[in-house]
């Protein structure tokens, strides 16, 4: 229980940090780019602490769900002091505006890259083709009978494989003149067999070998606990390879294959959001959860937690890593209060007054955002509604990875 704990504190931790960065993002691109930034802080709620360094005050708020980075002149409607209007966001060319507004998204993209990376150097990423062929792991006696679901009786002897002349690490290609794709082809062939004799056709390094194997009878239970008599040769498959490490510079380009079938996984995740949310809202009430349906901060605490307890340290950093994708993609929705909203409103000037331009015009300069009020307040809302109803089933029916 105190390694769930731990992973918990050590999940939700990833998260603020995740949320410090991406407004380090935000504020370090306007830093650079001279604009003035008054606030920056995580979370929001009541005021945890806060100190002011230079012209910034920085800060920590009781619920950590999100943050920001007040910059000076944001939109038309923020009030400036006349000292620092030349500082202020909206006077600035609007490639520096996109850039500065991009700062939080490319931030949470490095981060994933990042941990992506350090998986691929130590423990592995996960093997997107592993090898199902039948591989041998290992080779011994047949067990007469099967105790119970779990356990099988005692056997003795070197078993028909290993007297037909299989090893441990052959590739079973195929039998009886038949191809094998996998080693479950393989058992479900055996089975059906028993008392016969079998032709197993293997790859041993450069040999190609037609190995003649005796299959034993035994007796097996079924779903049911029936006892029914099967054939049997005594191999296991080789354990596949779930993770693969690479080097320093191969890791490079696995990392970046990795990171697009992450990518391709959240736009898809993004895409199904909203046909899986009446499955969250049912799973409050007391309908199964789906695993691959949305969760909050809450719920990805909870997952941290879960794995840490399994000792599963990779997938717990792969989590953190897809979170911060999800963060990137889910803030380039063009909709106000997103980044991405933001991004659209700072394009659709630009397209305006080069528009203007052509036909000889002037400029009218920055939206107004009092029009963009109500949509701004409905987005907000939606969201945060939505927000809600996700921790609610993430403490309710939190998602089960383990049974």
């Amino acid at each position: 229980m105190m390694s769930y704990f731990t992973g918990v504190l050590l999940f939700a931790l990833g998260i603020a940090f995740t949320i410090a960065l991406h407004e380090w993002g935000h504020f370090t691109a306007a830093r650079y780019y001279g604009m003035k930034v008054r606030r920056f802080f995580v979370g929001f709620g009541p005021e945890v602490f806060s100190f002011q360094r230079g012209e910034t005050v920085y800060g920590l708020k009781a619920i950590p769900l999100g943050g920001f980075c007040d910059i000076v002149g944001m939109t038309n409607q923020d009030e400036v002091d006349p000292e620092d209007e030349p500082r202020a966001m909206r006077n600035k060319p609007w490639w520096q505006r996109i850039i500065v507004l991009l700062g939080g998204i490319i931030m949470n993209l490095l981060i994933a890259l990042i941990i992506l990376y350090g998986l691929a150097v130590t423990s592995g990423l996960p093997n997107q083709n592993p090898d199902t062929t039948a591989v041998v792991g290992e080779v011994g006696c047949v067990a007469p009978r099967q105790l119970d679901a779990k356990n099988l009786a005692p056997c003795t002897g070197s078993g028909p494989a290993a007297a037909g002349g299989v090893k441990s690490g052959d590739r079973i290609v195929g039998v009886d003149s038949t191809s094998l794709e996998s080693f479950e082809q393989l058992r479900e062939y055996v089975k059906t067999r028993p008392n016969q004799t079998i032709t197993l056709h293997v790859e041993r390094g450069d040999q190609k070998l037609d190995l003649p194997v005796a299959v034993e009878s035994a007796s097996r239970l079924d779903e049911t606990g029936q006892e029914h008599t099967v054939g049997a040769i005594g191999v296991t498959s080789k354990p596949l390879e779930l993770f693969v490490s690479y080097g320093p510079v191969a890791a490079i380009g696995a990392t970046a294959g990795f990171a697009g079938s992450l990518v391709t996984a959240t736009l898809d995740g993004l895409a199904s959001f909203p046909a899986k949310l009446p499955g969250v809202v049912a799973s409050i009430f007391g309908a199964e959860r789906e695993a691959d349906g949305p969760i909050s901060v809450v719920g990805a605490s909870h997952v941290g937690g879960v794995l840490a307890e399994h000792s599963a340290w990779p997938m717990f950093f792969l989590l953190l890593a897809s979170l911060n994708f999800f963060l990137a993609f889910f803030n380039l929705v063009p909709l106000p209060p997103l980044d991405g909203g933001h991004i659209a409103v700072v394009l659709y000037e630009r397209m305006r007054d080069f528009v203007r331009k052509l036909r000889g015009l002037a400029p009218i300069g920055p939206v107004n955002y009092d029009k963009l009020i109500p949509l701004t307040v409905a987005v907000a809302a939606l969201l945060a509604g939505v927000g809600i109803i996700v921790i609610v089933a993430d403490i309710v029916s939190p998602v089960q990875l383990f049974g």
